[in-house]
Formats: structure tokens, sequence, C-alpha cells
């Protein structure tokens, strides 16, 4: 089974931290996707994605993104099923964020942290039970980190 989701968008608002009964960190947001086409004499359509982000990626968007900003977003598509206030049965498809980035330029990103453009938060994999628990990403090693220049590869 696969479920990924990757998108790349604006936000529609600033992004609110919020805290759960037990203390972990929480933020909803919704991105504006343009699609790839547009029919003669119309504008661009978008399409509107609901975000939730936990724990440390909830602290990092809420910091760092504002409305209008773009964001990539890569995590995963999950439904969730509630009754509204009239007792009717609804169903809400929105996407965890596994993993944000910033996507705007550094010039267009200049009102913001843009020391941390590259900074970016993964999840690991979570218990059950539990809401995604978010870690900062470790440094990759291989083989091939212990080369200082690309002269002494071996290929």
């Amino acid at each position: 089974m696969l479920n990924k989701v990757i998108l790349m968008g604006r936000l529609t608002r600033d992004p609110e931290l919020k805290h759960t009964q037990t203390n972990i960190s929480v933020t909803s947001f919704s991105i504006a996707v343009d699609r790839g086409y547009a029919r003669a004499g119309e504008e661009k359509q978008a399409d509107f994605f609901d975000i939730v982000a936990w724990r440390s990626t909830a602290e990092f968007v809420t910091r760092y993104f504002r409305k209008g900003q773009m964001i990539a977003v890569s995590g995963r598509l999950q439904s969730r099923k509630w009754q509204d206030n009239q007792g009717n049965n609804r169903t809400t498809y929105e996407v965890v964020a596994d993993e944000v980035f910033f996507a705007d330029s550094k010039k267009d990103n200049a009102g913001y942290e843009s020391s941390y453009q590259s900074q970016s938060y993964t999840r690991s994999a979570p218990a059950a039970s539990e809401p995604p628990r978010m870690e900062q990403p470790k440094p990759a090693t291989s083989a091939y980190d212990a080369y200082s220049d690309d002269d002494e590869l071996p290929f």
C-alpha cells in the first residue's frame, strides 16, 4: 500500500499553534495549489488542500510561515469522520504533514527568516494510538562523506 502526497502552494492564512489536552503542538492550515493549465480566456484555477502538522513540525510552520508564503508539504492523505451541529455525518480529507519546506526563493522570502531556508522536519513512525511524533532529520552519512574533494572519489 502507498499513501504519499507532495504539494506545493501558498498558505491561505497564517497558521495558528494550538495544543491538545496532553500538551502536544498541532496546527492546521490550508494551501492553494495552482492548476497547471487554464482554458483560453479564463483565469488559472486553484485547488485548496487542508494540512495538519504535529509537534515540532507544527511549531516550525507557525513560527516561520505566513499567509501568501510558498510552502512545500510531503505527507499522507487521511480521512476523518465527524458529526456536524445538525447531527449529519461528515467526512473530511486532509494531508498529515511528514515534512515541510520553504519553497519561496530567498528574494521572495526576504521578510521572513531566510536562514532556515533549507531546514525541514520529519516524523518517525508513531505508535498506533498516538498522533505522529515529529523529529528534526539527522544528517545523512554515507561511504562518500569521508571524501573531501570530488577528485578523490573512486569513479
